[in-house]
């Protein structure tokens, strides 16, 4: 964690890029899609202003009636030569008379259609689709560009403007927005060195020297320096079938691959593609589709591209290294825009926090006693409200059970009801398809689920990411006097219910590789 507050302290520091920050942090730039609220102006320039605005505005009856529906809250302190304007800041929908109906699909294949309008944004949709199901807003949903006639995916970022990416799309195709969770989106920007191996990375040899990583995605985003990407990777020749093995190189000015070798001289470096008209996408089926010789494949596609033929298929031998190459043309496509949608929803929290004063005054109580007393040790104020989780957790089975002391069927069926409902828990699914649900959702460490296994009907299944492969922990239950427990480690830490486990090895890494950190979720749209 240190380390990403040292980088992130450099880029919002150093030279050019806190000029930028500053420019975004002032307001100068806006990735919300939305209409900027006009200022009011001093009284000598309401008449200019308003001349300019009546200008400029299109003439919409519907829009004029319900703009002015919204009445003058102050008009001792606000002209009504300005309502207008205050009218506008209130109802910013209502300035984009245009709007359109689009469909969003859920990982279940279900979907939704909402009429938005036409200048929304990803990051807009997606804290709608948010408020509309009720969902923790922790800035990992994310809309992905599924275009099932290429066998092809890619994250939208956050400032895309969703009608340019619907205008892209053909009237005989079979392409879709899905919104779904991506932990993975912005992870560079906190843990770089799990992106960029030092062996991948080093500078433009204009520079001539070797990358620091603690400057690295400051380098990224500066516009006059550049970190080189370099390796093997595997491309399919235009117009066959057959695949061959390439060093290439990733520069500011495009993507490259040597006629000889490893050679980076000019004249034994072909170009390939740039990225200003183009974007990078995941192969969702390498092998199968394309005949690719592993399945980490992906490709650069131009806006221009309509058929499977023009995409510069590429593939790599592990995920690790196809996660390198697509973060780093990502960032050389948006640069200082990432970083931006990465930092603003922080700071409309620090704008405006979510505690009031009376939560920061809260404190622990003990009515234990003949007489109250407030807890100021946190070590025992964190125990009893444990404690009281517990105690809660034990009368809900006792009141799930039927009457009289419960046997440990009856104890089973309690706590499978307890964690049914819990939005980690996805029942009856496959291995195949909780691996395919973590990589969809961002292999970082600590992604997770929990399932019912496939082969013993009696048991469960921890699926989790760590060093970006998911393993598979299998969940025993304990019976021990006829009490029923569950445990990851053959008894030795048992517990009563799904949920405690989970709670623990929250705080615990225990038998695992690392600690559970984000949970898998699905939703219903």
């Amino acid at each position: 964690m240190s380390d990403m507050n040292n980088t992130l302290d450099d880029i919002q520091t150093s030279g050019s890029l806190g000029e930028k920050a500053e420019i975004f942090q002032s307001g100068e730039g806006n990735v919300t899609g939305f209409p900027r609220p006009a200022p009011l102006l001093p009284p000598n320039a309401q008449k200019t202003r308003t001349t300019l605005c009546e200008g400029n505005r299109s003439n919409k009856e519907g829009e004029e009636s319900l703009a002015s529906t919204v009445p003058n809250p102050f008009p001792e302190l606000i002209p009504s030569t300005v309502s207008s304007l205050v009218s506008e800041c209130l109802l910013p929908w209502t300035k984009s008379s245009v709007t359109q109906v689009i469909k969003v699909y859920n990982e279940d294949n279900t979907s939704r259609a909402v009429e938005v309008p036409s200048d929304i944004t990803a990051r807009d949709i997606c804290q709608l689709f948010v408020l509309k199901n009720h969902c923790i807003d922790d800035h990992s949903w994310t809309l992905f560009e599924h275009l099932s006639h290429l066998g092809i995916e890619r994250t939208i970022e956050d400032h895309e403007s969703i009608m340019e990416v619907l205008s892209g799309w053909g009237m005989d195709t079979d392409s879709r927005l899905y919104f779904r969770k991506n932990y993975a989106k912005y992870e560079f920007f906190k843990k770089p060195l799990e992106f960029f191996p030092d062996h991948m990375v080093s500078i433009s040899s204009e520079t001539n020297g070797m990358m620091n990583h603690s400057q690295l995605i400051q380098t990224f985003l500066n516009s006059s320096t550049c970190p080189e990407i370099h390796g093997y990777l595997h491309a399919k020749e235009q117009g066959r079938k057959s695949w061959k093995k390439f060093y290439f190189v990733l520069r500011r000015s495009g993507l490259y691959f040597s006629n000889k070798g490893t050679s980076k001289e000019p004249r034994h470096l072909q170009f390939i593609a740039e990225f200003s008209d183009s974007d990078v996408y995941t192969l969702l089926s390498a092998k199968k589709l394309h005949g690719a010789p592993t399945d980490f494949g992906f490709c650069v596609k131009s806006a221009k591209c309509s058929s499977a033929r023009d995409l510069k298929l590429l593939c790599v031998d592990d995920e690790q290294t196809r996660t390198c190459w697509v973060t780093a043309m990502r960032l050389l496509k948006y640069g200082m825009q990432l970083y931006q949608n990465f930092i603003q929803p922080y700071q409309k929290q620090k704008a405006s926090p979510m505690r009031s004063i009376s939560e920061n005054s809260l404190v622990a109580m003990d009515f234990s006693g003949q007489k109250s007393r407030v807890i100021e040790n946190p070590s025992e104020a964190l125990s009893v409200a444990v404690e009281e989780g517990l105690s809660w957790r034990r009368k809900s089975c006792h009141r799930l059970s039927s009457h009289g002391s419960p046997s440990a069927s009856q104890s089973s069926t309690s706590n499978i009801a307890l964690h049914l409902a819990q939005p980690w828990f996805h029942s009856k699914l496959s291995r195949d398809e909780a691996h395919r649900i973590i990589t969809q959702q961002g292999l970082i460490d600590g992604v997770f689920l929990l399932r019912d296994s496939q082969s013993n009907p009696k048991t469960f299944v921890l699926s989790l990411c760590h060093m970006q492969r998911i393993k598979h922990f299998q969940i025993l239950p304990v019976d021990d006097e006829g009490e029923l427990f569950y445990s990851l480690d053959e008894g030795h830490t048992r517990f009563t219910d799904l949920i405690q486990l989970v709670e623990f090895y929250q705080l615990n890494r225990g038998v695992l590789p690392c600690k559970l950190k984000h949970h898998c979720a699905r939703i219903a749209l």
